[in-house]
C-alpha cells in the first residue's frame, strides 16, 4: 500500500508515518505539506497514491461552510480516480465533520484526538474504500447484493445512485426520484414477495401505515410505497447529514448530548402523541438534518400504543439487544417508556463514550438490561447521573411517565435531583 501524509508539522507528519509503517510494515509512506503537494503535481486525478492522509484545517467558527479545508476536499473528491482521504482536523465541529463526510471523505480525525487505535480504524476503512474501487463491476459477493442488483433494473420511476445500506431483509440506496425530481432513500426488500401470503406479502406496510399517521418533521417524510415484481420498497426521505450512529464516532460535549436527548425526547414525544410506541429506538434510526435537528426512521417495529401484544414471538428476538428495555426482553406488552429506556441507553453512550451493557452474546447483554444495576457515570458527569437513574430503571414504574415529561425535568434547574424522583 502507498500513503501519502500531507502535513504542515513535519514532526507530528513523521509521528504519523511511524504509526502507518507500525500498523502495515509493507506500506510505503511519503510525507509532504501542502505546497509540496499542489505543486508537486500529487493533487490531481492521476495521484499514484492508494490512501492519502490529509491534514487540513476547518475554521474556527463553529460553523464554516467555506473553510479551506472543505474548499480543499470539494476541489479533490470532485477528480476523477482520486485516492481514497483521510482527514487529519484541526479546528472545526461536528458539521465539519458531517459536511467533510458527506463530500466523500473516509474518515474525520480531530488531530487532538487522535490516538493510533484511532489511526488503525480509520486506516482500514480507507483500505475498504480502496477494495471497493478495485472489485471488478457486476460480481456481487451476497445474497442481497444479487438483490440489490435485480431491484435497480425492476424498480420504475427511480435512478439507483449508490447503496447507503443493506440487512438480510432489505437494501437502502440513495435514488432519484423521477417524479419528484429529488434524492431519496429507497427501501427495497431483497425477499420476493409471495402474492397469495397475506403474513409475509407487504413486509413495509406497517412502517408505511406507522410513519403516515404522523406528519411531522421528527419523523422521516414517505413518498411512495409499493411492490413491483414481487420486491416490496418505500421511498423516503434523504438525509444527506447521516445519522447519529456516526455521530457518536467522534466524542460529543456534554452540552451537545443534552442537545441530542432534548431533541429525541421531543420526537418520542411526538411519536407517542400519535399513538405509537417506536420499540427500536437505537442511533442508526435517528437521522441528523443541516439545521441540528433529528428525525427518526425505521418504524418496521412500531405497534400502537394499546396493542397488548408482547414485544417478540417465542424463540425471535426483535430490535437491538444493545438498546432494548427489560420489559421488551422478557417479551411483555410495552408502552411508550420502553422507548425512554431505550433513550436512556443512547444518553449513556453519547456522555460516556461506550454502551452501558454489553456482552459476547444477545442473552448476555439481555440478561444485563433485565437484572445489571446502572452503570456510573465518569466523575465530571455524575450529576447526570439521577437522569440516567431515571431512564434505565428497571421497573417502567420507576422511569419518567412520558417523554413530555423527560423534557420538563430537563427544563427545570436541578439544585437537588433527589426532588425529581416523585
Amino acid at each position: 500500500m502507498r500513503v501519502l501524509i500531507v502535513e504542515e508539522d513535519r514532526p507530528y507528519g513523521e509521528w504519523l508515518g511511524l504509526h502507518v509503517g507500525a500498523l502495515w510494515p509493507d506500506a510505503t509512506v511519503e510525507l509532504t505539506d501542502l505546497a509540496g503537494f499542489e505543486h508537486g503535481g500529487k493533487a490531481r486525478s492521476r495521484c499514484d497514491r492508494d490512501l492519502v492522509l490529509l491534514s487540513l484545517h476547518f475554521g474556527d467558527a463553529p460553523d464554516d461552510a467555506r473553510s479551506a479545508g472543505l474548499e480543499w476536499l470539494r476541489r479533490l473528491l470532485a477528480l476523477h480516480e482520486f485516492p481514497p482521504i483521510i482527514v487529519i482536523a484541526s479546528g472545526g465541529s461536528e458539521l465539519s465533520a458531517v459536511r467533510a463526510l458527506r463530500l466523500g471523505a473516509v474518515d474525520y480525525l480531530p488531530k487532538r484526538l487522535l490516538t493510533p487505535e484511532r489511526l488503525r480504524r480509520a486506516i482500514r476503512l480507507g483500505i475498504r474504500a480502496l477494495e471497493r474501487r478495485r472489485r471488478p463491476l457486476g460480481k456481487p459477493r451476497t445474497r442481497s447484493s444479487l438483490a440489490s442488483v435485480d431491484a435497480e433494473t425492476h424498480i420504475p420511476g427511480y435512478s439507483i445512485r449508490q447503496t447507503l445500506g443493506e440487512s438480510d431483509k432489505a437494501v437502502v440506496y440513495l435514488a432519484t426520484s423521477e417524479q419528484l425530481g429529488r434524492n431519496v432513500a429507497l427501501k427495497v426488500s431483497t425477499q420476493l414477495r409471495d402474492p397469495e401470503d397475506d403474513a409475509t406479502r407487504r413486509l413495509f406496510a406497517r412502517e408505511y401505515a406507522a410513519i403516515n399517521a404522523i406528519h411531522h418533521p421528527a419523523v422521516v417524510d414517505l413518498y411512495d410505497h409499493g411492490i413491483h415484481a414481487g420486491r416490496e420498497y418505500l421511498a423516503m426521505e434523504y438525509f444527506p447529514f447521516g445519522d447519529l450512529k456516526a455521530r457518536l464516532r467522534y466524542p460529543l460535549s456534554e452540552a451537545e448530548a443534552l442537545g441530542y436527548l432534548r431533541r429525541i425526547a421531543t420526537a418520542l414525544s411526538v411519536v407517542h402523541a400519535a399513538g405509537l410506541v417506536h420499540r427500536d429506538l437505537k442511533p442508526p434510526n435517528v437521522m441528523l438534518r443541516e439545521s441540528g435537528e433529528v428525525a427518526l426512521i425505521d418504524f418496521g417495529l412500531a405497534r400502537g400504543i394499546d396493542d397488548e401484544r408482547g414485544s417478540t414471538r417465542t424463540g425471535v428476538l426483535r430490535g437491538s439487544p444493545y438498546y432494548m428495555s427489560p420489559e421488551q426482553a422478557r417479551g411483555q406488552p410495552l408502552d411508550g417508556r420502553t422507548d425512554l429506556y431505550s433513550l436512556g441507553v443512547m444518553f449513556y453512550e453519547m456522555l460516556a463514550g461506550s454502551k452501558p451493557f454489553t456482552g459476547s452474546t444477545a442473552i448476555e447483554v439481555l440478561e444485563q438490561h433485565v437484572s445489571a444495576p446502572t452503570p456510573a457515570l465518569p466523575p465530571a458527569l455524575a450529576h447526570h447521573q439521577w437522569l440516567l437513574e431515571r431512564l434505565l430503571a428497571k421497573s417502567v414504574d420507576d422511569r419518567f411517565p412520558s417523554a413530555q415529561a423527560t423534557l420538563d425535568a430537563l427544563a427545570r434547574p436541578v439544585p437537588n435531583p433527589v426532588a425529581l424522583t416523585g
